[in-house]
C-alpha cells in the first residue's frame, strides 16, 4: 500500500545559474491542488531532521487550503546536493527557488521553523517578488538573544551529537528533549528513526559543512539575518514556544522591533515545535494568517 510519504515524493535538479560547483537534486513532498496557493513549509535543522519528521503531520492540513510544497533542505532527508557554497541560507534559498522553477511557480508564502525560518527570510531577502507571507517559528539567523545565554542549551547538545568520540543515541535523545516542553514527545520510537538518519556519515559530513558557513569568515556574516530584518517589506508572523530552549523567546524582540509588518503569537507550554505541540492551533492560526488580506 502507498503511503502519504511515497505518494507526495518528488525530486527536481539542482545546479543551475547561482549555484555554481553544486549538483544533485532536491526532494520534495507535494501535496493540494496544483490550482491552490503555493506555500512551502521549511524544517528544522537538527539531527536526521527532514520535511516529513517535522511537518508530516501537517502537510494533510494544510494541503487541504494551498499547494503544500514541503521541501528537504540540502543535506537532509532526501535531498543530495554539493557541496554547500557561500552561506547555507543562501544556499538552501537557490534549493527552494529550484523547487518553484521546476514547477512554474511565481511567488509562494513560506513556513520555517528554526534553520528553515532563516532560510525563508534568506529567500525574501534576496527574491522579494517570490515571497508572499512568512510564518517563522523560532527562526535561525532572525534570532538575536537579548537576555539569554548564548548558546543555549538547545545549541550545545546540538553542538554535541557530532563531537568526539561521536554520535550516540543519549546524545540525541539529550538533545530532542531540549525542543520540547512536553517530555512524552521524545519517545523511543522517535530516537530511533531520527538516529538511523543522523548517523549515517554522509548526513554527518552534510550537517558540518551546514555549520561550517556559521563560523567561516567569508560567510557567517551572511547568517546574521537580524542585520537585514528592516529590509522586509513581507507579512511577517513570529511563532514562539514560551519554553523554547533552543531559540529562546527574548530572541525574537529585535525582529518584532525591526520587522516592519510583524506580529508575534506566543504559545505557553510549548518549546520549539509549536507545530507539533500546539498541532490544532498552529495550523489554524497559520492557517488564518496566510489567507489574510493584502501582501
Amino acid at each position: 500500500m502507498t503511503t502519504v510519504f511515497e505518494a507526495t515524493s518528488r525530486t527536481v535538479p539542482f545546479g543551475s545559474a547561482g549555484t555554481a560547483g553544486s549538483s544533485g537534486e532536491v526532494h520534495y513532498h507535494d501535496a493540494g491542488s496544483p490550482d491552490g496557493t503555493p506555500l512551502v513549509l521549511l524544517h528544522g535543522g537538527g539531527p536526521g531532521a527532514s520535511a516529513w519528521s517535522n511537518f508530516g503531520r501537517n502537510v494533510p492540513v494544510f494541503a487541504e487550503r494551498f499547494h503544500t510544497l514541503a521541501i528537504d533542505q540540502p543535506g537532509y532527508g532526501r535531498s543530495a546536493v554539493g557541496p554547500v557554497t557561500g552561506h547555507y541560507f543562501t544556499f538552501a534559498a537557490d534549493a527552494v527557488v529550484a523547487v518553484l522553477d521546476a514547477l512554474g511557480i511565481e511567488k509562494a508564502h513560506l513556513i520555517g521553523n528554526s534553520l528553515g525560518g532563516g532560510t525563508a527570510v534568506r529567500f525574501a531577502l534576496k527574491y522579494p517578488e517570490r515571497a508572499g507571507r512568512l510564518v517563522l517559528m523560532g527562526p535561525g539567523g532572525l534570532s538575536l538573544n537579548v537576555f539569554s545565554a548564548d548558546p543555549t542549551e538547545g545549541t550545545k547538545r546540538l553542538m554535541e551529537f557530532g563531537a568526539p568520540p561521536g554520535p550516540s543515541r543519549e546524545k540525541l535523545a539529550a538533545f530532542l528533549k531540549t525542543l520540547v516542553f512536553d517530555q512524552k514527545l521524545v519517545t523511543d520510537e522517535l530516537i530511533e528513526e531520527r538516529y538511523a538518519v543522523a548517523s549515517d556519515p554522509a548526513a554527518l559530513k552534510a550537517m558540518a559543512a551546514m555549520g561550517a558557513t556559521f563560523r567561516d569568515p567569508k560567510t557567517f556574516e551572511d547568517g546574521m539575518l537580524w542585520r537585514e530584518a528592516h529590509r522586509l517589506r513581507n507579512e511577517v508572523l513570529l511563532i514562539w514556544g514560551r519554553e523554547d530552549r533552543v531559540n529562546p523567546l527574548d530572541g525574537a524582540l529585535i525582529a518584532l522591533k525591526l520587522i516592519r509588518k510583524a506580529q508575534l503569537h506566543v504559545f505557553g507550554g510549548c518549546g520549539h515545535w509549536a507545530q507539533l505541540e500546539k498541532f490544532d492551533e498552529f495550523n489554524r492560526l497559520a492557517t488564518a494568517f496566510l489567507e489574510g488580506d493584502g501582501e
